[in-house]
């Protein structure tokens, strides 16, 4: 039994590593147009939102902290010291990730439902996942594209389960699949 966990883990290392390139290979990959990004909203403490929620009245949600506004800040640095300075913006409408978006300061801030969490509401999963799907499918990536979500959307897309702030690099195959380049952690 000892033997096949540590071969389980093993193979699971491996695997890890494969997936993960080089971090100047994904910034360039974006930069080229050949991937996307994914970011998780950056630091607000807490999980999911109030009972009160409402998702027009930021007042009533789990929104960031100041080292959440700072880690936001410094993730738009991120992309401008790796020569990425323009990008089309697209955000779940909760406040935590227009936040996050607008602090960025890389462009123009796009709401798109799409993006929005189904923490509460579970039973979207798939459906939500599929259209966001559909929805890439339609898009070019001629300018950088970042689409700024939350944990359970990344997870559901791409079965990575992302810090706050991280950067999930992800490259549309010829086969018209999605597959995870790598990513980058900020906090």
């Amino acid at each position: 039994m000892r033997t096949v966990i540590l071969v389980l883990f093993f193979l699971f290392s491996i695997s890890s590593l494969q997936a993960q390139i080089p971090e100047n290979d994904l910034w360039r990959s974006l930069k080229r147009g050949e991937s996307f990004v994914m970011i998780r909203h950056a630091e607000a403490p807490g999980i999911g939102d109030p009972k009160n929620f409402e998702l027009d009245d930021c007042s009533t949600q789990r929104n960031l902290s100041d080292e959440g506004l700072d880690q936001a800040e410094q993730i738009g640095r991120l992309f401008r010291s790796n020569g990425v300075v323009r990008a089309q913006v697209y955000t779940s409408e909760w406040c935590r990730c227009k936040d996050t978006s607008t602090q960025l300061n890389l462009g123009k801030v796009n709401s798109l439902s799409l993006l929005n969490s189904f923490f509460n509401s579970y039973s979207r999963k798939s459906v939500q996942t599929s259209a966001l799907e559909d929805w890439l499918d339609d898009q070019f990536f001629d300018t950088p594209l970042i689409l700024v979500t939350h944990q359970v959307n990344i997870t559901a897309f791409t079965e990575v389960y992302p810090e706050s702030g991280e950067i999930v690099f992800i490259q549309r195959s010829d086969k018209g699949d999605y597959e995870v380049l790598g990513t980058i952690e900020t906090l």
